[in-house]
């Protein structure tokens, strides 16, 4: 019930996580790219796909989720369009085939700083872009504002805190399970038409 498994994309975020992690209490799967959209697949699909079948060989949860070997599975992408992506078809697999993980509350999302404000004497870090606003107006003029591309650039030494006491997870929920095909058909589907003009209705720019 105490450990946890990070479910990160490629070597370099897994490094810095490898070298910061609770050994005892903490493991890292590093997924080597993206994983197959496994949306209106049937089950047979898992074994093959090397990676996704030795993702849930990896949580113990072939048979049955009697032998899951983690108390929390959480995703830890990129905060950019290509983690995102990630997140979703790691969240669709769940919710496709492993959807108790999800009810049971098994299935939670990391959060990390986009940014690193610092001075000679202070340093904070930001989880949004209004907050690294608020942080270098607290800080002035001379503050120095790093934004994180990727999880791999940051530190061993930083990212030890945000997997630490500290960390900041957000848990995947479900309000009905009745609902979910019907959203994983539409998002993650092969309805194309239909999600490119809800994506042009529903675009918000930073600009």
């Amino acid at each position: 019930e105490l450990s946890t498994i990070f479910l990160t994309e490629g070597l370099s975020a897994s490094g810095s996580m490898v070298s910061s992690r609770n050994v005892y209490l903490q493991a890292i799967f590093s997924l080597r790219g993206k994983v197959e959209n496994m949306c209106g697949r049937n089950r047979t699909a898992i074994y093959k796909n090397e990676e996704l079948y030795n993702l849930m060989t990896a949580l113990g949860i072939e048979n049955d989720l009697d032998h899951l070997r983690y108390g929390r599975i959480v995703l830890a992408t990129d905060a950019d369009y290509d983690g995102f992506h990630i997140r979703n078809l790691l969240l669709t697999f769940f919710l496709t085939f492993f959807e108790e993980l999800v009810t049971q509350e098994r299935v939670f999302i990391l959060e990390t700083p986009l940014f690193r404000a610092r001075t000679k004497k202070e340093t904070r870090y930001c989880y949004s872009a209004k907050e690294r606003d608020e942080t270098v107006k607290a800080l002035g003029a001379s503050a120095e504002v790093t934004r994180f591309k990727g999880l791999g650039e940051i530190s061993p030494d930083e990212f030890g805190q945000f997997i630490g006491e500290d960390i900041r997870l957000v848990r995947v929920d479900v309000q009905t399970l009745k609902a979910v095909p019907e959203i994983l058909e539409f998002y993650m589907g092969k309805n194309t038409p239909q999600r490119r003009e809800f994506i042009m209705q529903n675009l918000v720019s930073d600009l």
